[in-house]
């Protein structure tokens, strides 16, 4: 019997019966959904399971890189098994024009005196120059990522390999970089940052004051997560300085972590967390010289509580620091130049935003270094400019009714910008590239190549490594030539997963515009049952999200997630997705900012109104409709479930913020404003706010060791739940984190219980 049918007959009967059946049956329906999988990945590889996408390889994706541009223009570099005895990586390098292939740094040469076995390369890098290489190994994950470990250079001229800040205990070591001369290292550890001479192993500490509460040359947990910024020195061009960030968090709120279950006694986990509204880290720039001595701090005139230094770099000279400055609102950007020998700064430009603005990693030197690149939606669009680093007078390069999502390049030789984009459809991404001086950009991704790429850029823009995707279409790679975009050569092909894909029998996936009123689509995708009979109405499971950090609707092949949708809906139900006001996509300012001060409320809206068109589809059962999301899309889930409880019957809701005055003030006063001044905005977008609306069946997951999202606010929720006399169910994982990964079979255990409760809870099928 099909599995869909099995689960329609179960819950129709189930629906007659008492409640101590129901809960006879539920373990039946568990009970049938395990033996059907275990046989379906047994016997047809033309069926999904849980076990299949989960817990074995079957739809693994084989991986290429990390690949490396050479500077001196001679190819690129990556990693690659060694076919050595004793195993390991190769770093090789490979020619473009000609495909000539060298091995650059054998495994052998990275097998440390007496070890047997040579380094894992976790990543690496290169000296300007190319003659040495710099090895992390040994990891270690801090919070997101693993940015801790050993490091390790390797002389190719000498075949010398030495590790480096020895007098560190193992794994203790972070952002080890070569010096632009290739003389010496930098990197962090306990908080401080020290230079090492790689000639002879002397070691030089550039500060001392290093503790739990300062903090140099990396950051605290808010700036890591909100600006993705860790590794924070940076060695000038001269090699002579370094300029690094200083943290002072002292008088930072530490929310405290219980963990139950790894020791007799529990013991907390203290991380410095500012919630919104309260104190942020005092941050400073610094210069100091290579070999030690006073530093020179960047002079600044407001509250360096209240202000943040999100990117920093020098200004294409030893002499110069350039400086994005923004407010504690995050509406001002002000790009300062400051002296290294003075700490003395000039503003240079300034870009402002009624709502919010992001920081600009697109900022690239043309060669003379008089201009750079800089991204503004001043004009209502993501557009790219050149702004003269004395005057500060900005020169728009592309101009009309598009967005610039990122630079990728700029060939001064040639007088070109390569830059990413979508002109036609917000869920893809391509390659444009325009004249410098302005005109019309064309687009180079050939119109067969529809979906989700990205590249990665020769220095002189002859040659890119391009990875393409789409939603049911695994990632490749490959090596072609500018502008032409002919493949020179295939990196990766990801022919096993893509034949396992295609034997699947799955039903057909459309990407589709909803109008909500009149003048207004929302983008949205579906995924309806290979069975599916359009004479028939089947429910409706939506996948949501619905924050300014994410868009849901990428033509881009989404892993495990994509295929467990499929799952669902070869179980009998239509998976849809859909994209409300305010998520990133390139559809110009006002979409993007219409969400401002209203997180939670417009897009609530929005959801609902798609769904209310959505029902009068002739296949559409409104009387079924499911919903589930994770972080912002677990909020979203409470949302719906809370606000209109008569469009939504059931919701899952897995890491959500229920209360926004929770959340940290990088994320959500960029969104929302301060909590102080916005208080209906943070009061009206929180669901705990609209939770004695629930009617549905609703389940709550969460990791109690959740850092990003503090477990604090669903057991908020529940209190609230429980003060209401509303029924609900939930999960708690121990001591996992915002992903909910960690520990043997999480993910397959996550999955299986979200499946079950759907199964359980929402009636598949066709009526």
């Amino acid at each position: 019997m099909e599995l869909s049918n099995l689960v329609c007959n179960h819950i129709r009967f189930s629906g007659k019966m008492r409640h101590a059946t129901r809960l006879i049956l539920a373990l039946l329906l568990a009970n049938s959904i395990a033996t059907y999988s275990a046989v379906a990945q047994q016997s047809d590889p033309s069926k999904l399971t849980l076990e299949r996408i989960f817990s074995l390889a079957d739809f693994s994706s084989d991986q290429f890189g990390p690949a490396r541009w050479l500077e001196d223009g001679s190819g690129y570099t990556t990693v690659e098994a060694s076919e050595s005895s004793n195993g390991g990586q190769d770093i090789v390098r490979y020619a473009p024009g000609t495909g000539d292939r060298e091995i650059m740094i054998s495994a052998a040469s990275l097998v440390p005196a007496g070890a047997t076995k040579p380094l894992a390369i976790h990543d690496y890098s290169w000296s300007p120059d190319g003659n040495k290489a710099i090895i992390f190994t040994n990891s270690e994950r801090v919070w997101r990522d693993n940015t801790r470990g050993d490091y390790w250079v390797l002389d190719r001229t000498s075949n010398r390999l030495q590790q480096i800040g020895k007098f560190a205990p193992p794994s203790t070591l972070m952002f080890a970089k070569i010096s632009p001369d290739g003389t010496k290292a930098g990197y962090v550890t306990g908080n401080n940052v020290y230079t090492e001479n790689l000639s002879d192993g002397t070691v030089t500490q550039l500060t001392f004051d290093g503790s739990e509460t300062i903090i140099n040359g990396t950051t605290d947990w808010v700036n890591e997560e909100e600006f993705f910024l860790r590794d924070a020195f940076r060695w000038s061009p001269d090699s002579k300085k370094i300029a690094y960030w200083r943290l002072d968090a002292e008088g930072i709120g530490e929310f405290l972590m219980i963990n139950n279950t790894d020791s007799l006694y529990s013991f907390v986990i203290p991380v410095q967390y500012p919630k919104t509204g309260t104190t942020n880290s005092e941050i400073r720039i610094g210069v100091v010289s290579a070999s030690g001595g006073k530093t020179t701090w960047v002079q600044d005139d407001d509250d360096a509580r209240n202000h943040y230094l999100p990117r920093m770099d020098w200004a294409n000279n030893s002499e110069e620091l350039i400086i994005q400055h923004m407010n504690r609102l995050q509406n001002t950007n002000e790009v300062r130049f400051a002296n290294a020998s003075t700490g003395s700064t000039r503003t240079v430009m300034v870009d402002r935003d009624d709502a919010w603005l992001e920081t600009v990693d697109d900022l690239i030197w043309t060669e003379d270094g008089q201009q750079f690149t800089w991204i503004s939606e001043r004009d209502g669009w993501k557009h790219a400019y050149l702004v003269d680093r004395n005057s500060g007078k900005m020169t728009l390069i592309t101009d009309g009714a598009y967005d610039v999502m990122s630079v990728v390049k700029i060939d001064m030789n040639g007088g070109w910008l390569y830059f990413m984009g979508s002109f036609d459809d917000a869920s893809q991404r391509y390659l444009y590239r325009i004249p410098l001086k302005g005109g019309t950009p064309k687009r180079l991704t050939p119109e067969d190549q529809s979906g989700w790429n990205t590249y990665q850029v020769s220095a002189d823009a002859k040659w890119a490594i391009q990875s393409h995707s789409s939603f049911f279409e695994p990632n490749t790679v490959n090596l072609v030539s500018l502008p032409d975009h002919k493949v020179a050569k295939v990196l990766l092909d990801n022919a096993r997963l893509d034949g396992a894909l295609n034997a699947l029998t799955l039903g057909e996936t459309s990407f589709f515009k909803v109008e909500i009123e009149k003048g207004v689509e929302l983008d949205g995708w579906m995924i309806k049952p290979s069975h599916f009979d359009a004479s028939k109405k089947y429910p409706v499971f939506f996948f949501v999200y619905g924050e300014p950090w994410n868009q849901t609707v990428v033509d881009r092949f989404g892993g495990a997630e994509t295929l467990w949708h499929y799952m669902i809906a070869e179980q009998g139900y239509i998976v849809i997705s859909i994209d409300n006001h305010g998520t990133p996509a390139p559809r110009g300012r006002a979409w993007r900012k219409s969400i401002y001060g209203n997180i939670g409320t417009l897009a609530s809206h929005d959801q609902a109104a798609a769904l209310t068109k959505i029902k009068d589809w002739p296949y559409v059962d409104g009387s079924r409709i499911g919903i589930w999301g994770w972080s912002g899309g677990g909020s979203m889930t409470l949302n719906m479930m809370f606000r209109y409880p008569d469009l939504y019957h059931v919701g899952m809701s897995v890491a959500p913020v229920p209360d926004q005055r929770l959340y940290d003030t990088i994320y959500q006063e960029r969104y929302m404003g301060l909590p102080q001044e916005n208080v209906e905005g943070y009061r009206q977008g929180s669901p705990i706010t609209h939770a004695t609306g629930l009617k549905g069946n609703l389940l709550i997951v969460h990791g109690t060791g959740d850092d990003n999202v503090h477990y604090q606010g669903t057991e908020r929720l529940i209190n609230k739940l429980i003060e209401n006399n509303l029924p609900f169910q939930m999960m708690a994982y121990p001591n996992r984190s915002h992903g909910i990964y960690e520990g043997a079979g999480t993910s397959r255990h996550l999955r299986e219980l979200l499946t079950r409760y759907l199964y359980e809870h929402l009636e598949s099928g066709g009526r």
